[in-house]
C-alpha cells in the first residue's frame, strides 16, 4: 500500500486545525526572531542599568538622612546659640524651660527628649522628662565624658533605650542621642554643661524600612567604627545570625565594590552620611541580577506576544470567513439535537454549506410534521379511550335501579316508580349526548341531579342533596360525565355506612375567568395523604362499586381537554367530610362548539 502524501494529511484535518498549524509555526518563528534580536540588544545594558538605579536609590536615602541629621543639628544650634548662651540661668531659668519646650513641641515628631545638664550631672532643664532616675550619676557615663572632653564636636550615640530619665512614658523608647558641650551662664560666672537631644529611632528606621535594591537587595547603616545602627534583620543579627560582612564593609570607600560572602558573589554600594561618618551599605546579591534578567525576558516575551497577537487577529479574521458559517450551522444542529425543531436553520456561506442548511431545514420540518401527527393520533386515542370508558354503565347500578323500580311497582308506589324511571331515562339520554364529550353546565347538573334522585331512593333516604347554581353558569361549557363519578365517590366512600343525616352539596359558580364546581359531603373523610393518592391513582376512590371512572381519570380528562392549568383539588379531614373542587375555563358552550367546527 502506498504511503499517504502530505497533501492527503491536510485533507483529513479540519479547517480550524489547518489554520492552527500554520499559525503556530509562523508564531514560533516570529517569537524566536524577535526574542533573539531583543535579547542581544538589551541584556548588555541590564547590569549597568541596575547599578545606576541602585546608586540613585542609595543617593536619595543618603540625602534624606543627611537632611534629617542636619535638622537635628540646627535644632541643637538653635537651643545653644538662641536660648542657652543668651540666658542667665539664675535669673531666667523659667525662660530657658519655656524656650526649650517651644522648640520641643515644634520638633516632637522626631525628638523624644531635650535636656540641659551641668558639668556636675545636675539636670537643669528637661522636656518632656521630669527628672533623672534615682541614684543616676551621668558624670560617669562615657558619652558625658566624651562630650565634655571634645567641646568642639557633636557626639552621636548608638541606638539604645533611654535609661537616664525617670519618665514612664518614654522609658522603653529607642533613641539615638545627640550631645554637645555648651557654655552655661550662672550669675556672673560661666561653666560647661551638656545639651542632650534624643532622636526617636523610629524616625530613622522609617526612612530606611522597605527600601529594596532590585528583587533581593537591601541596605543597612553602620557607624564609622563598624557598629551596626540599622539593619532590616536587626533582631536576627542580635540573636547571632551571621548575615553581613560588616567588618569589611566598614573599610570600603564610597562607591561600588564586589565581594564574596558565604560562597556567593554580591555587589556592595557604599555611601557616607555627611558629618556623622555613618555609612549606608547597599547589598545586591548576584541572584538579584538574575531576577531582573527574568523581568527583561518577560518583557521580551510580552513584545513577542504582541506580534503573535497581531498575527492572531489577522488569522482570526481570515479563519472566521471560513469557519463562521460552519459554526452557525453547528448551532442550528445543536438546537435540533435539543428538540427545538422549530428553530431557524442557518443558510449561508459557501454553496455546500447552504445546501446542508436547506437540507437540514427540510428534515426538521418533516420531523415536526411527523411528531404533530403522532401527538394528534395519541390524543385522539386517549380521548377515544375516555369516551369508551364514559359509555360504560356499571351493570350493578342499572340492576339495582331496575330492582328499585320493580319493588316500587309491587308496593303500589307508582308515582315514585315513574319518578325513578324518568330520572333513569334522562340519565341515559345525557350520558349518550350524541357522542359529544362537551355539554352545557345545565345538562351536566341535570345529569348529576338524576343520578342523585336514583341513589337517594336506592339508599332509602340515608342522605339529602342540594344543587346550587346561578343562571349565568348554565350556558357555559362543561366536560360530560364529570360530576357523577365524584358524587358517586361521595356516596359509596363517604356515606354508605352512615346511619343517616348524610348531606351532599353540589355548587357551580364563576370566579374571574374560571368556572368552578364543588362537591361537598359530611362523610367519613380521609387523610391528606389519601386525598393526594386519589389524584395519582394510588388510593382507591370507591369500595369496588360505581361506574369505574375514578377521580384520577376525571382529573386527566379535564387536563386533556382544557390544559394543565385546570383540574381537581381535594380537601378532606377524617370524620369531618370531603370537598372536591373542579376548575375549568369559563367559556360559552356555543362559542366552544363554533371554534371546534372551525378547526374541523
Amino acid at each position: 500500500m502506498a504511503e499517504p502524501k502530505k497533501s492527503d494529511f491536510f485533507q483529513r484535518v479540519s479547517i480550524r486545525n489547518t489554520i492552527f498549524i500554520y499559525f503556530t509555526v509562523s508564531a514560533l518563528v516570529m517569537f524566536l526572531l524577535i526574542g533573539v534580536s531583543i535579547y542581544g540588544r538589551l541584556m548588555g545594558q541590564v547590569s549597568a542599568t541596575i547599578q545606576k538605579e541602585n546608586q540613585t536609590v542609595i543617593g536619595q536615602v543618603n540625602l534624606s538622612m543627611d537632611t534629617y541629621l542636619r535638622t537635628i543639628m540646627k535644632l541643637s544650634d538653635s537651643l545653644y546659640y538662641g536660648v542657652i548662651k543668651n540666658v542667665n540661668l539664675l535669673t531666667e531659668g523659667e525662660t530657658v524651660s519655656d524656650e526649650i519646650t517651644l522648640l520641643y513641641d515644634n520638633n516632637k515628631d522626631y525628638v523624644s527628649n531635650i535636656a540641659l545638664l551641668s558639668k556636675d550631672g545636675e539636670l537643669l532643664s528637661a522636656v518632656p522628662a521630669a527628672r533623672l532616675k534615682t541614684d543616676m550619676d551621668v558624670t560617669g557615663e562615657e558619652w558625658f565624658k566624651d562630650t565634655l572632653a571634645h567641646p568642639e564636636n557633636l557626639q552621636f550615640s548608638m541606638p539604645h533605650v533611654q535609661y537616664i530619665f525617670d519618665n514612664s512614658e518614654n522609658q522603653y523608647r529607642w533613641v539615638i542621642t545627640l550631645s554637645r558641650a555648651v557654655e552655661i551662664t550662672e550669675g556672673t560666672s560661666t561653666a560647661q554643661g551638656v545639651l542632650l537631644i534624643d532622636m526617636t529611632y523610629s524616625s530613622l528606621q522609617y526612612m530606611l524600612d522597605n527600601i529594596l535594591l532590585g528583587d533581593q537587595g537591601y541596605l543597612y547603616l553602620i557607624s564609622s567604627d563598624g557598629e551596626l545602627i540599622y539593619h532590616p534583620k536587626m533582631q536576627l543579627i542580635d540573636a547571632g545570625l551571621e548575615e553581613e560582612n560588616i567588618a569589611a564593609a566598614s573599610t570600603y570607600r564610597d562607591g561600588n565594590h564586589r565581594e564574596s560572602w558565604q560562597g556567593k558573589e554580591r555587589d556592595i554600594i557604599v555611601k557616607t552620611v555627611g558629618y556623622t561618618g555613618w555609612k549606608i551599605i547597599g547589598v545586591v546579591p548576584e541572584q538579584g541580577f538574575t531576577l531582573n534578567e527574568v523581568k527583561t525576558r518577560l518583557f521580551m516575551v510580552f513584545v513577542a506576544a504582541f506580534f503573535v497577537f497581531l498575527l492572531a487577529v489577522i488569522n482570526a479574521y481570515i479563519s472566521s470567513k471560513i469557519t463562521a458559517p460552519i459554526q452557525e450551522l453547528e448551532k442550528s444542529v445543536n438546537a435540533l439535537e435539543e428538540g427545538e425543531l422549530d428553530t431557524q436553520i442557518y443558510v449561508g456561506g459557501s454553496y455546500e454549506i447552504q445546501h446542508l442548511g436547506r437540507s437540514l431545514g427540510d428534515m426538521a420540518r418533516r420531523i415536526q410534521m411527523l411528531m404533530k401527527d403522532i401527538v394528534a393520533e395519541h390524543e385522539s386515542k386517549r380521548k377515544s379511550e375516555f369516551d369508551t370508558l364514559q359509555s360504560q354503565i356499571n351493570p350493578h347500578f342499572l340492576y339495582n335501579t331496575l330492582d328499585i323500580i320493580v319493588w316500587m311497582i309491587e308496593n303500589e308506589q307508582k308515582q315514585e316508580a315513574v319518578k325513578v324511571v324518568t330520572a333513569l331515562a334522562r340519565f341515559f339520554r345525557i350520558s349518550l349526548s350524541k357522542g359529544k364529550s362537551i355539554i352545557t353546565v345545565r345538562d351536566e347538573l341535570e345529569h348529576v341531579r338524576n343520578y342523585l334522585t336514583i341513589q337517594e331512593k336506592r339508599f332509602k333516604n340515608k342522605f339529602t342533596y342540594r344543587i346550587e347554581a346561578g343562571e349565568e353558569v348554565f350556558p357555559l361549557a362543561s366536560l360530560k360525565l364529570m360530576l357523577q363519578p365524584l358524587v358517586e365517590n361521595a356516596i359509596y366512600h363517604g356515606m354508605e355506612f352512615m346511619d343517616g343525616d348524610g348531606e351532599i352539596l353540589v355548587k357551580a359558580e364563576t370566579e374571574g375567568d374560571d368556572l368552578c364546581f364543588s362537591i361537598e359531603d359530611n362523610g367519613f373523610g380521609m387523610t391528606s395523604e389519601q386525598a393526594a393518592g386519589l389524584l395519582t391513582g394510588e388510593t382507591k376512590s370507591t369500595s369496588g362499586k360505581g361506574s369505574g371512572i375514578g377521580v384520577k381519570n376525571v382529573n386527566e380528562r379535564i387536563r386533556l381537554y382544557f390544559g394543565e392549568d385546570y383540574g381537581l383539588t381535594i380537601i378532606s379531614e377524617p370524620d369531618v367530610g370531603t370537598t372536591v373542587k373542579i376548575r375549568l375555563p369559563a367559556v360559552l358552550y356555543q362559542e366552544l362548539m363554533e371554534n371546534e367546527n372551525a378547526k374541523n
